[in-house]
């Protein structure tokens, strides 16, 4: 399914996208990759030894979003394959945090990867299906401490990703939706603060996370077995995503106790 197919890997200059473009090289599979740093994303094509179309964006561009599409289209005559990607976390308790984490979390995370699937879905439907790969978080499972934005944005995701499978399956749209906990990725650092401003340093949780490369091993295999959803966590994390489905009020209960501990402290002491 991989070979001689076209992917679209948004937020693929680093984390999870770039490993994920080498996983996907390695399968036989042509790749556009996008997102902000031009110098990373040319970097990541010359890293894999497929064909590459590095097409970069600003994620919440809305307005260029149709040209492209047309541009990632023609490149190989369609697109196979969407991951959604392109992301932002934050590290803040919601009473401290304004407004704006609020707007750029949500509008990053959440109304980007809505828009490029939206201009990408009637082309893709009509030409016989594809698969819409869709990285939303545990946290967006399980709403988490410090991080209430991206939880609210992470969990959009994954319900728009389970009301465009129920209503396109019939076309032969398939979608995976991945719920990482922590991988080791620059996604702590990068995150915002109360204030929106870049956080700048990492915690022990994301520097002691899963390997990229072990990830991208893991969401391939899933697209090959045809999951619909992998939720890409080991143990506390994964008991989390369990716990919401299973036990939720057990779950509340200890995440309050997380906060009531000092949880937040102690990641702000290791800033």
């Amino acid at each position: 399914m991989f070979a001689g197919k076209t992917w679209w890997i948004t937020g693929a200059s680093s984390g999870i996208g770039a490993a994920l473009a080498k996983a996907l090289a390695k399968n036989g599979a042509k790749l556009i990759l996008s997102g902000r740093n031009v110098d990373a994303l040319n970097a990541a094509a010359k890293s894999v030894e497929t064909e590459t179309l590095v097409l970069p964006f600003e994620a919440t561009a809305y307005g260029r979003i149709p040209a492209l599409v047309e541009q990632a289209w023609n490149w190989s005559g369609r697109v196979d394959g969407l991951v959604n990607n392109a992301g932002i976390s934050q590290r803040s308790l919601a009473i401290d945090t304004v407004f704006e984490v609020y707007e750029k979390i949500i509008s990053i995370d959440l109304l980007a990867p809505i828009a490029l699937t939206q201009a990408l879905l009637p082309r893709m439907a009509a030409a016989g299906g594809g698969d819409i790969v869709g990285i939303s978080s545990v946290a967006g499972i399980a709403g988490s401490p410090l991080r209430s934005a991206y939880s609210a944005a992470k969990a959009g995701l994954i319900s728009y990703s389970d009301s465009v499978r129920a209503e396109t399956s019939h076309l032969g749209i398939r979608v995976l939706v991945v719920a990482p906990g922590s991988v080791k990725t620059n996604v702590s650092k990068n995150a915002l603060d109360a204030n929106a401003a870049t956080r700048g340093v990492s915690d022990s949780a994301i520097d002691n996370g899963m390997d990229v490369d072990v990830a991208a091993a893991a969401i391939v295999e899933s697209l090959r077995k045809g999951d619909r959803e992998l939720i890409l966590a080991e143990g506390v994390e994964l008991e989390v995503a369990r716990l919401r489905r299973a036990d939720p009020n057990k779950l509340f209960d200890l995440m309050a106790q997380l906060v009531a501990g000092g949880y937040a402290k102690r990641l702000g002491a290791e800033s």
